[in-house]
């Protein structure tokens, strides 16, 4: 069976170089996945021209279809998100706009295009809300096909109003890391049963619409 596969979409609002919480977040989440045989890549959204919009392709200059692809060829989907406001950021609320396409999108099955795909959310902020953003992420994921495994979020919160980073961190919190952990290795696991075992084709009885 061909090596599973993961992307992460870092949905920081700092561009690269700069150092960003959510994109270490997303990589102590990869370096987990890769434990179980996962190869993975990352891509920082906001450092490519992702247009506003709810199509696949939004015209000249758009970045999104490509970073799309990554996301069609990938079995796992890490989406990395900093709280701001209490919520996601708005990158995050971006690629879930974009993603909304794919309610339209089939495979050569009729099934959703996201389908036998998993999602993993991964939070960092400083201040509360962690639960509620994961909550809305992966109800979004979930309404676009993607699976989400169970306790599939992992997060890090520091004291309100308060200006530690996660980055800030000497070490990674012990319960942190077992989370993160055992988010990756319920993804990879679940990955590997749709890889071997698809969700059957829509048989017409149901279905989602999008707006």
């Amino acid at each position: 069976m061909p090596q599973l596969s993961a992307v992460a979409l870092v949905c920081t609002l700092t561009p690269s170089p700069a150092p960003s919480s959510s994109e270490l977040m997303a990589r102590h989440v990869l370096e987990a996945l890769e434990r179980h045989g996962v190869a993975t890549s990352s891509v920082r959204v906001v450092d490519h021209d992702v247009r506003p919009g709810v199509q696949v392709d939004m015209g000249a200059g758009d970045a999104w279809p490509a970073l799309r692809q990554q996301v069609l060829d990938a079995d796992i989907l890490v989406l990395a998100t900093p709280i701001w406001m209490g919520h996601p950021c708005s990158v995050a609320q971006r690629v879930i706009e974009r993603l909304d396409a794919d309610l339209a999108e089939t495979d050569e099955a009729g099934r959703p295009i996201m389908y036998d795909k998993t999602a993993i959310v991964a939070v960092v902020g400083n201040e509360d809300g962690a639960h509620k953003t994961i909550a809305d992420m992966a109800q979004a994921l979930s309404d676009v096909g993607f699976t989400v495994p169970a306790q599939a979020g992992t997060y890090w919160v520091g004291e309100a109003m308060h200006t530690v980073d996660y980055q800030d961190l000497d070490e990674v919190p012990e319960k942190v890391a077992a989370t993160t952990a055992g988010a990756a290795r319920n993804a990879a696991h679940l990955a590997r049963l749709l890889r071997a075992e698809p969700y059957p084709a829509d048989d017409g009885g149901s279905g989602r619409s999008g707006r």
